[in-house]
């Protein structure tokens, strides 16, 4: 299994360089076409704003995302045209996140940009936590900083439930193409390492009937689960973290685990996250 169809999902309000070149290096890997999805929407007049006024504000907010659009369509193709197989572009003046979530039937993978803030501008681009929760793929959270999709060394966070056996399932052709694979499990409550020591030798020996050899690690002490994941990732030099992306619906807003939210607004690497 390889991916065949890679999209970018590109912000109105940041530089897209990151995202940008680690679609290109999976298009690259894989013999893959891209497709680059941007979208925003007009706000709302200002309150006091009406008539003929309202309707020049709205205007001139409509000229300029649809400039903006151009722009990004400009700055895609000349990114990743000479990477990839085929390159196409869709872009809609609506909210990002539903325009996202309409568009991502078409690919295998989807690659979006970290946002670290608490709160996204919804005009202006799509908030992975969103996308992550409700797309149906997986995605690549690329930090702002990366400069490549590094998979010299790889870390699969795992934890003994079905998000983390979709997330390895559908990482293959990531695990597949890295150098060196590791598994880690936090165990939640101490006494039980023995328990987490099964699950990680399990993966190991299901990856290994994948033609693919895995390290494991089960820390000594329980908790502190995002601490821990953070601080072997440094030690294995991983690149990129792979993970199940772990939540529940409660009032209709979707609430992340500690681990799946660090790793989709605040991890310093990729994650490749999946549900």
């Amino acid at each position: 299994m390889d991916y065949k169809t890679v999209m970018v999902g590109l912000a109105l309000d940041r530089p897209n360089d990151a995202c940008l070149r680690v679609a290109g290096d999976i298009a690259e890997r894989f013999g893959a076409r891209i497709i680059g999805v941007a979208a925003s929407d007009l706000r709302p007049p200002m309150y006091f704003a009406e008539g003929d006024f309202a309707q020049k504000l709205l205007d001139e907010e409509a000229a300029a995302i649809e400039n903006r659009l151009s722009e990004l369509e400009a700055e895609f193709r000349a990114s990743v045209e000479r990477r990839a197989t085929a390159v196409e572009w869709r872009s809609a003046r609506t909210l990002p996140v539903p325009y996202m979530l309409q568009q991502v039937r078409a690919a295998d993978i989807l690659v979006i940009g970290a946002r670290s803030e608490t709160l996204v501008d919804p005009n202006a681009a799509p908030d992975p936590r969103d996308l992550v929760m409700q797309a149906g793929r997986p995605l690549i959270v690329v930090p702002s900083a990366v400069q490549w999709l590094d998979l010299r060394s790889v870390l699969i966070a795992w934890k003994d439930v079905r998000e983390a056996r979709r997330a390895v399932f559908d990482a293959l052709p990531i695990l597949a193409a890295a150098k060196e694979v590791t598994i880690a499990e936090v165990p939640e409550q101490d006494g039980r390492r023995a328990d987490a020591l099964s699950h990680v030798a399990d993966v190991a020996a299901w990856l290994h009937g994948h033609g693919i050899a895995a390290n494991t690690v089960v820390p000594e002490k329980a908790g502190g689960v995002t601490e821990q994941i953070e601080k072997i990732a440094a030690h294995v030099g991983a690149g990129a973290v792979i993970a199940g992306a772990y939540g529940h619906s409660r009032f209709r807003e979707w609430v992340l685990s500690g681990v799946t939210r660090y790793l989709a607004t605040d991890s310093r690497r990729c994650a490749f996250l999946s549900r």
